[in-house]
């Protein structure tokens, strides 16, 4: 014991060595602890330079050696109106091709892995987001890497047929995967803003593969690619430097496809419509092995929120978690201590339902709320009605503690979900890109925290009075017509008419 020091000699079990100091003490002897706290809130706020061609650049101070940056266009498939639809999708996967300055992508990322940076490229139905991360010094590299990508493309005819095969295998995957969510959040989208804005496919359609070339790709860049639309975000780097390397990079830079102006940007106002769409489609292969997803229908309803500019989206997001749900083949099952009303009133009660989740989709200026159902083809009727009470419900009355927990794992999930460099990188970029601000942590938390009850009854009785949207996918036989559905979230309880009930 005397080699090993005290460490071998004390009696942890019994507390040999302190045996009279009370566990609430601090040991005698033991220096006092001094933690790392914030000098000041400035220190981490996000700061936003607006260049002289109307380039917006933001940052946020991150501890650490990596950084991530990136660019963020407003442009996306909700802006195709005037276009060929898919060509977001198009300009997705033509991301980090060859450039003026690099010859092919393989040079783009060996770049890239001198400074241990890794690329990525998402399109979505508002924003088209080019980001790298690396380390933070070789800033002046990803900037200028960043700045070529976006303005300097040289999309070439063989990176156009590349895409196009690309595009097409996605498609054909589209529809064979055993996960229908992608595919049932584009139909929802359709039913919902038929023909407008975010109700544009955000997939390229097959048919249209072929006709997307350069020109048609030039036309539409010169349109929305514009300084004025673009936010350089950067998260773990010195503002200054940021500004620095974005005016020697992206002010008085000459794009490829020149300097004249496209067509009018695209300013509609999403126009919320409602309806239905259904696919008839064979479900029952499409999970094959020794254990086999069963043959599913699935069923989305939806109704219109909010945008997130809105007072409203906060009691909104309160709502969706509050709502929650999930699968019921999940770990442990639906009986494990999950509080969600999707999981207490309808996972937990009908053990025929495969899947019941909320989901909550918000846009510059609209949003919509809708909930995913998935249950055996020959009870789509009485899944149906189910989900149409929990919507209902939802303006009934809000017990305390059930908001409170809604409302603590929000605020959980939002704080852990900004642990990741990448998630306030993109934060950053689309908080700044739609209000020229951004809403730091602890501002949006003291948000949730003012949610009443009150204001979740408020909002929901303000969708109710919408028409549904309703996207349906697999067998589709035992399912109620819209006019069904639409008439059972006007009753008071949910349920379908009772004419259907008898004689469907």
């Amino acid at each position: 014991s005397r080699r090993c020091g005290l460490a071998a000699g004390r009696s942890y079990s019994g507390g040999g060595a302190y045996p009279s100091v009370s566990l609430t003490c601090p040991l005698p002897g033991v220096p006092k602890a001094v933690f790392a706290a914030a000098e000041s809130r400035e220190g981490f706020e996000t700061r936003v330079t607006v260049l002289e061609n109307g380039l917006r650049v933001a940052s946020q101070n991150k501890f650490g050696q990596f950084c991530t940056v990136g660019i963020l266009v407003n442009s996306g498939s909700r802006h195709e109106a005037k276009y060929l639809s898919g060509i977001s999708h198009f300009l997705e996967k033509l991301a980090f091709s060859s450039t003026a300055q690099f010859g092919s992508k393989d040079e783009i990322l060996l770049t890239l892995e001198k400074h241990g940076g890794i690329c990525d490229c998402q399109a979505s139905r508002d924003t088209i987001m080019y980001a790298v991360s690396a380390d933070a010094r070789g800033l002046d590299t990803v900037v200028n890497l960043l700045a070529d990508v976006t303005l300097q493309p040289r999309l070439s005819d063989e990176e156009i047929e590349m895409t196009r095969m690309a595009i097409r295998f996605e498609l054909e995957d589209l529809n064979m995967r055993p996960d229908p969510e992608p595919l049932l959040t584009e139909m929802i989208h359709a039913a919902a803003f038929r023909d407008n804005t975010v109700g544009l496919n955000r997939f390229c359609p097959v048919e249209n593969t072929d006709k997307i070339n350069r020109d048609v790709l030039h036309s539409y860049l010169s349109s929305y690619y514009t300084p004025d639309r673009m936010v350089l975000a950067g998260v773990g780097i010195e503002h200054e430097h940021l500004v620095d390397c974005a005016r020697k990079y992206l002010l008085g830079v000459q794009p490829v496809w020149g300097s004249g102006q496209g067509k009018a940007v695209d300013r509609s106002v999403a126009q919320y419509t409602g309806g239905i769409i259904k696919v008839e489609k064979d479900m029952s292969d499409v999970s094959l092995g020794p254990t086999p997803i069963p043959e599913l229908t699935h069923i989305m309803i939806g109704l219109e929120s909010c945008s997130f500019l809105e007072d409203d989206f906060i009691p909104f997001a309160v709502l969706n978690m509050m709502m929650g749900g999930g699968g019921s083949f999940s770990a442990g099952g639906p009986g494990k201590g999950m509080f969600t009303r999707l999981y207490l009133n309808v996972l937990n009660r009908h053990h025929w339902m495969y899947n019941a989740t909320s989901y909550h989709h918000s846009y510059e200026d609209t949003g919509l709320l809708c909930i995913h159902a998935s249950a055996d083809p020959k009870q789509v009727r009485e899944m149906v009605e189910i989900i149409t009470r929990e919507f209902i419900l939802m303006a009934g009355a809000v017990g305390e503690v059930e908001l409170e927990r809604a409302k603590t794992q929000l605020k959980s999930m939002l704080m852990m979900n900004l642990e990741s460099r990448p998630v306030i990188f993109e934060d950053v970029g689309r908080q700044v890109l739609a209000t020229n601000t951004r809403k730091l942590p602890h501002e949006l938390c003291a948000l949730i925290s003012q949610v009443k009850p009150a204001d979740i009854k408020r909002v929901v009785t303000k969708m109710l009075h919408k028409k549904p949207a309703v996207a349906a996918l697999g067998d589709l036989t035992d399912l109620p017509t819209y006019e069904h559905i639409q008439a059972a979230l006007s009753s008071k309880d949910g349920r379908l008419p009772r004419l259907y009930r008898l004689f469907r």
